[in-house]
């Protein structure tokens, strides 16, 4: 399936820094993030845990859905979707550069 242009300006992606990283108490798969998008922060939801740390995650810049309906997950309120690539169902997170601001828009 195709999109045009127009639906992929849809998406609003972007930079974020994870600022906190915790494992969800009885979920071992998931861990609830604090991200900072520049001039706000917000907390998302973010699998992996069978390969991660929680450490692994803080400190480190991570393309981000921010525009995605909010969802509770594990009974946590996530505002958006960290993006990457599986690898045989292991997420591989697609991270950027220091340097790179968060809050900074993917095109």
């Amino acid at each position: 399936m195709s999109v045009t242009l127009s639906e992929f300006e849809k998406l609003d992606i972007r930079i974020c820094k994870v600022l906190d990283a915790e494992r969800i108490q009885g979920k071992v798969n998931l861990f609830k993030l604090k991200v900072s998008l520049g001039s706000t922060e917000t907390q998302v939801v973010a699998g992996g845990g069978t390969y991660y740390e929680a450490d692994y995650f803080i400190g480190k810049n991570f393309a981000i859905l921010v525009n995605l309906a909010p969802k509770i997950i594990a009974g946590i309120e996530s505002h958006g979707m960290l993006l990457a690539a599986e690898d045989k169902s292991k997420p591989v997170w697609l991270t950027v550069p220091d340097d790179i601001p968060p809050g900074t828009r993917v095109r």
